[in-house]
């Protein structure tokens, strides 16, 4: 079989994490990639073509477009790409809004031979995947709730482009950019969260997009679920507490390029109440390495391949995680008449 070739759009950080995970892909070849810096540009030794739009990369004769480019594009150059005949693999959030995952689903519709997926890496994280495993076993029964809370010290961290704190170009603060992780592996865990209380406010850093977003959620068969994003967590942090019938499941700190969350660990508690005195039995595993970036890829690479859909991190995922994200910012009164948010689901 000839190699796989790939375009990507939007060359900064991601982008060049992308391409450096893709290169040790077998049957994958990265080609071109475009970026409106010209400090972006590659070495011409690489062998991989350069352009300064996206849609110069049409010119190459691609089978995958990455998207790696700003909110407000992401949906345009995603549907561009589809009725070209493209796979794409497109960065979360799938846009700005309800309305852009909806424009993008239709064009996917009148495409079913093409794979789409969204880059909810999280979810490819080890210690994500063994607790699912753990909860999919139902040796520790049902989810009662969960408690969940990530955060960073500012809207724009490290080396991030300071767009993400313009909501023309953004669509959102800090809920849509990272807590949008927590929202989507809160939906794995328990499911769809329909009854939603929030409180959504930018009263420290002054921005027009969110800099904390606090939410109290229900699905409908009774998980509890409660989440602060926030970016004013001056120490970075991610934890996620599951509590089920018979123990919990607590995901503390998370493997990224900055080590600023932490040791990745995964706890594991079993409850005896009768005996334990609220100090029961725990096992630690901790994770000294992150191969969420190749198995991720690696899992849609073979959906391509292979001919069969992308049932992890699809296009279903991304609209079902973007609609509880807005459910947050419509249950705030006071935001969703500041901002316009007209629906819970737009």
């Amino acid at each position: 079989m000839a190699n796989l070739r790939v375009g990507i759009a939007g060359f900064g950080i991601v982008g060049r994490r992308r391409k450096n995970v893709l290169q040790k892909q077998d049957g994958v070849e990265v080609v071109a990639v475009c970026d409106q810096d010209p400090k972006q540009l590659l070495n011409p030794e690489s062998g991989i073509t350069f352009y300064n739009d996206y849609k110069s990369l049409f010119k190459e004769n691609l089978d995958i477009l990455f998207v790696c480019l700003t909110n407000n594009i992401a949906a345009t150059v995603t549907k561009d790409a589809l009725r070209r005949g493209l796979h794409v693999f497109c960065e979360k959030p799938p846009g700005m809004n309800m309305d852009d995952i909806e424009s993008v689903i239709e064009v996917e519709k009148s495409c079913p031979g093409l794979k789409l997926m969204y880059g909810f890496n999280h979810r490819y994280h080890e210690s994500v995947t063994h607790a699912q495993e753990v909860i999919n076993s139902k040796s520790l029964g049902k989810i009662i709730n969960m408690r969940a809370v990530y955060g960073k010290s500012q809207l724009v961290t490290f080396n991030q482009p300071i767009w993400r704190t313009n909501r023309k170009i953004a669509g959102g603060g800090v809920l849509l950019d990272q807590g949008i992780h927590m929202v989507d592996l809160m939906r794995l865990f328990g499911g769809d969260f329909n009854d939603v209380h929030s409180f959504v406010s930018n009263n420290h850093w002054n921005y027009d997009v969110e800099d904390n977003a606090y939410a109290l959620m229900k699905t409908d068969d009774g998980i509890v679920g409660m989440l602060h994003s926030s970016a004013t967590q001056w120490r970075h942090r991610f934890h996620l507490d599951i509590n089920l019938e018979k123990g919990s499941i607590i995901l503390g700190g998370i493997l990224t390029s900055t080590i600023s969350y932490g040791d990745e660990t995964l706890a594991i508690i079993l409850a005896d109440p009768d005996n334990d005195g609220g100090d029961p039995k725990e096992t630690i595993t901790r994770y000294n390495s992150d191969p969420s970036w190749a198995d991720e890829i690696s899992y849609f690479i073979k959906c391509i391949e292979n001919d069969t859909p992308v049932e992890s991190s699809s296009s279903d995922d991304a609209y079902k995680t973007m609609q509880l994200v807005y459910r947050i910012y419509y249950a705030d009164k006071s935001w969703r008449e500041l901002y316009g948010i007209n629906s819970p689901d737009k």
